[in-house]
């Protein structure tokens, strides 16, 4: 066929144009945007993902709050070769030391301020515990809780309270007498301080003798709120998806409309 026949001319087909041109034509987001994206969206899922993950460890902790708190009481021997775990209910027989009496400041009851009372308490075995007696109301900080401490033996029902995370240690008080305001309980601590031996847990007044409010919360934080906060780090992840694809067809309509004005 001659020159210049039809067979003879080459044609390119747009098939072949360079692969991701024409995506790169349409998203343009820029290495410094991308390279952000890459750390932040990871980074936010782990942490989604991270309070999903505490929200099933603390379903555990209260089914196993639940199991104990169902269980008969142990007698206080039974409770030190347990190990005295969380949750575990105990038998009390013996009396309130009233000349050492802790509060517990900047606890709140439905809005209202207030502090919880623990006192010293001599179990028959000569055993020294630290029991919770429940919270009082404090309305006026200009006078101090008005509470009362039984004289008479007492049989009591308490469980061991182990608080999650970072333990409790006695410091941050106010003044060095008696009752004493303190921020934090360790009651080892304690039992040291009073040259005395005692079960190194806070034990909690279940209602009865001597027990004031004693509504307290299994756990500080229920598996509800961590699934809140893991919806916040995937939301977090998928807004900041969003902004970034956005941006990036912005950025290549830009490139686009000035290479159409300016094409040299």
């Amino acid at each position: 066929m001659a020159p210049g026949g039809k067979g003879d001319g080459v044609q390119y087909s747009p098939s072949l144009k360079a692969p991701g041109r024409g995506l790169r034509r349409h998203f343009r987001p820029g290495w410094g945007p991308s390279l952000l994206v890459a750390l932040l969206v990871p980074a936010l899922l782990w942490l989604g993902f991270w309070q999903l993950s505490r929200a099933e460890e603390k379903i555990a902790l209260l089914a196993r709050f639940e199991a104990r708190r169902q269980a008969a009481p142990l007698a206080l021997e039974e409770l030190e070769a347990a190990g005295a775990p969380a949750f575990q209910r105990v038998r009390l027989h013996g009396r309130f030391d009233p000349e050492h009496s802790l509060l517990l400041d900047n606890r709140t009851r439905n809005g209202r301020p207030g502090v919880e009372l623990l006192q010293p308490f001599r179990d028959d075995g000569g055993q020294w515990l630290l029991v919770n007696r429940g919270w009082l109301p404090w309305p006026d900080r200009r006078t101090a809780p008005v509470f009362a401490t039984p004289d008479e033996p007492l049989a009591l029902t308490a469980w061991v309270y182990r608080p999650p995370g970072a333990p409790f240690l006695l410091g941050d008080s106010t003044g060095a007498g008696w009752p004493r305001l303190v921020n934090r309980v360790d009651a080892a601590a304690l039992w040291t301080e009073l040259g005395r031996a005692g079960l190194p847990v806070e034990l909690r007044l279940e209602p009865g003798p001597a027990a004031y409010a004693t509504d307290w919360p299994a756990l500080a934080m229920g598996p509800e709120r961590h699934r809140g906060y893991a919806l916040q780090w995937f939301s977090l992840a998928a807004a900041l998806l969003v902004l970034f694809i956005c941006f990036g067809i912005h950025s290549a309509r830009e490139t686009r409309h000035a290479f159409t004005r300016h094409p040299d």
